[in-house]
């Protein structure tokens, strides 16, 4: 079951292509981009703009991306579009203030330079087929013209400073305009890359940051193409970005789960062995800042599969850190299909604000460690461990099965398993991602850091099988039900069938109809 969103879930079926998203109006704007011959790329870039400029609370042009691309037989490619921190930083600075971890808010130390403009630029520049001002055009119309504000952005500006260019609702149906938004997306049609990074908001984070950053951290592109990390797991690969993206966790989890004779879903073993799975596979000091391959090497998974006692959880103390994203899902009619996500870290994210443009800066730099000597020590120009895990499952002979994006920050390879795992066994789209779910819980807020006493928790969604609650205390976890307002994460997917045609679901799929 989705978290609540602004917009009715429904389930969506498709001959030639679908995109889905979380917002109406996003799914609306890839849909045009679709129907006008646009491919996935741009159709992802599109819904993914719209929703920069009417959910700053999930993503914006100050966050960072991640995306999968596939086009042909075989692995996707990967593409990490997430900043690095400016060449001004000092984790000594910081210890020597007496922090023992990163700020989250309110501190510009937290804010890497972001991604996201580049992030759209290199999908473009590889995989568009529509020029960038028409691929931007509804962003630019809901910036300039105005947009009814939801009940999600109102609640989340609550919380918020305000920033120049951006006046907050105080009520959902009250108009919003964001020009500084506008023209930061018409500098982009008009002038690329620079004429965002070293442009108006460019110039206005150098001199908010007062040193934090240099002109060459914003001069270099922080979008890479690399190749993803897969595992062979029921049937199929699936796929992730590497690190910094925490895909990894999501991967190992589903290759240990792949070998352990899971039971049926209602079975509380189900879910034990589900949640071990990715206690296990979290066991990452360096937090997956190295060598994520031999993260996933046989003998490792097999050593965690080994550690895995059917009947017994083994009890463990942590965190796993909350947040918000933005998931665009999309499959083209050429047969390229994305799975993109995007974010501010937190909510609106460090709530601060570029002056001029009023776009609201992430707070992903949070992710770092303060520990010396650690692979995710807070460092000029070093990217901080990321929570954004896009999927793409193929089916063995490297054709399409799925794409798949989750949100929850630290939650996302925890919802991504349990949905991979039902619609791997067969479950259809909308099975899968309307199955009551477990989540593991440290009682701690966002990226804060694991305390000694923080027992992990096992909370059960409303509605999960009565026989969980049962049964799960005695193998040793520490179980809360969860009231019915809680997140659970929410999801978007769109699958292949094996017969051709596309079923998707998420908040809201678009689809195109078969030309007849």
């Amino acid at each position: 079951m989705n978290a609540p969103v602004d917009q009715q879930e429904i389930t969506g079926t498709a001959d030639r292509a679908m995109i889905c998203t979380a917002d109406h109006r996003a799914s609306s704007a890839g849909l045009a981009i679709l129907r006008a011959g646009g491919s996935a790329a741009d159709a992802a870039v599109a819904a993914n703009a719209v929703l920069a400029v009417v959910a700053p609370h999930r993503c914006g042009l100050g966050g960072d991306l991640f995306a999968l691309v596939h086009d042909r037989p075989g692995p996707p490619a990967a593409l990490n579009a997430s900043g690095r921190a400016g060449s001004g930083a000092d984790a000594a600075a910081l210890r020597a203030e007496g922090r023992r971890r990163m700020p989250v808010r309110h501190d510009l130390r937290s804010v890497t330079v972001p991604g996201c403009v580049d992030g759209w630029l290199a999908l473009h520049a590889r995989h568009g087929r529509m020029p960038l001002a028409e691929v931007l055009k509804s962003a630019v119309l809901h910036a300039e013209r105005g947009f009814t504000a939801s009940p999600g952005l109102v609640a989340a500006c609550r919380d918020a400073l305000g920033g120049d260019g951006l006046a907050w609702p105080s009520r959902p149906g009250e108009q919003v305009r964001r020009p500084g938004i506008a023209r930061a997306l018409r500098a982009v049609v008009a002038e690329g890359r620079a004429g965002f990074y070293q442009g108006e908001f460019g110039d206005g984070l150098l001199r908010t940051g007062r040193g934090l950053y240099a002109p060459s951290d914003l001069a270099e592109p922080c979008a890479e193409w690399a190749c993803p990390l897969g595992v062979r797991a029921f049937g199929h690969d699936v796929w992730t970005p590497p690190p910094n993206s925490p895909g990894h966790v999501l991967l190992a989890a589903l290759a240990v789960a792949a070998g352990l004779g899971l039971p049926d879903p209602a079975d509380p073993g189900w879910a034990h062995l589900l949640a071990e799975s990715v206690l296990a596979a979290s066991d990452d000091p360096g937090q997956g800042q190295e060598d994520a391959e031999a993260l996933l090497c046989p003998d490792r998974i097999a050593a965690l599969r080994a550690a895995i006692d059917p009947a017994r959880h083994w009890r463990r103390r942590g965190t796993f850190p909350s947040g918000d994203a933005a998931c665009v899902c999309v499959v083209d009619d050429r047969g390229m299909s994305i799975a993109l996500q995007q974010s501010n870290g937190t909510g609106l994210g460090s709530l601060l604000f570029e002056p001029g443009t009023g776009i609201n800066l992430h707070n992903r730099g949070a992710g770092f460690t303060l520990a010396p000597g650690s692979p995710a020590e807070y460092g000029p120009r070093r990217r901080p461990p990321h929570t954004l895990v896009p999927v793409v499952a193929t089916r063995s002979d490297g054709t399409f099965r799925a794409v798949l994006g989750c949100t929850g920050g630290g939650l996302q390879p925890q919802v991504g398993l349990q949905i991979l795992v039902r619609l791997l066994r067969g479950a259809p789209p909308e099975e899968a991602l309307a199955a009551p779910r477990w989540r593991l819980a440290g009682g701690l807020g966002p990226f804060e850091a694991p305390q000694g006493n923080t027992p992990i928790r096992l909370d059960l969604q409303a509605g999960a099988p009565d026989a969980w609650a049962r049964d799960l205390p005695g193998r040793g976890h520490l179980v809360r039900t969860a009231a019915d307002d809680e997140d659970f994460g929410e999801a978007q997917l769109i699958e292949a069938g094996p017969g051709g045609g596309l079923r998707g679901d998420g908040p809201c799929p678009f689809t195109l109809p078969r030309v007849r």
